[in-house]
């Protein structure tokens, strides 16, 4: 989903200041899709890896990447609880839209925990419970307190956010 709405809703590059990126950070994209919030990673980290389950998604990152200028980010084609990376890479993860589609949300979770370093962050973002007309489901939401409780369980401290009237944020860290 990459058109004008999306961007007023989530303007990537307000949302990302909240990462704290600085050029030296590995970046993680995790279902990073067609590259909404990679690209915009890619103007702030030299090193960023766009993490999806699907081909064709990373094809179209690529070309997009590619149109854009942009060579320093690595497509890596896996799910979300199981990243083909070394324990502690990453500075900061990205991880929008994408927990609630997970088999694993444990899994997952400690998946993104094991990949980030010791003052690591993650960034996650997802759909207000509801009722609306784009999105989701809305028995495959998750509710802003609940999903924070879930992410402290995989060891991180939280903050919690509403973006807009659609979306919230959960920040983690180690």
């Amino acid at each position: 989903m990459v058109n004008p709405e999306r961007r007023n809703l989530l303007p990537p590059e307000t949302i990302l200041q909240q990462l704290d990126i600085v050029p030296e950070h590995v970046v993680a994209d995790i279902g990073c899709g067609p590259g909404y919030f990679s690209l915009p990673l890619a103007q702030l980290s030299s090193t960023v890896y766009g993490v999806d389950v699907s081909q064709e998604m990373l094809d179209i990152l690529a070309q997009r990447a590619a149109a854009a200028g942009v060579h320093h980010i690595q497509l890596i084609r896996a799910p979300a609880e199981q990243i083909p990376l070394p324990d502690a890479t990453v500075d900061r993860a990205l991880c929008a839209f994408v927990l609630h589609e997970v088999d694993d949300l444990q899994q997952t979770l400690a998946e993104l925990h094991r990949l980030l370093k010791p003052d690591g962050k993650l960034m996650i973002i997802e759909w207000d419970t509801k009722p609306m007309d784009m999105g989701p489901p809305l028995d495959e939401r998750m509710d802003m307190e609940e999903l924070a409780k879930q992410v402290q369980a995989a060891g991180f401290y939280t903050e919690t956010r509403r973006l807009n009237p659609y979306h919230y944020m959960v920040l983690a860290w180690k």
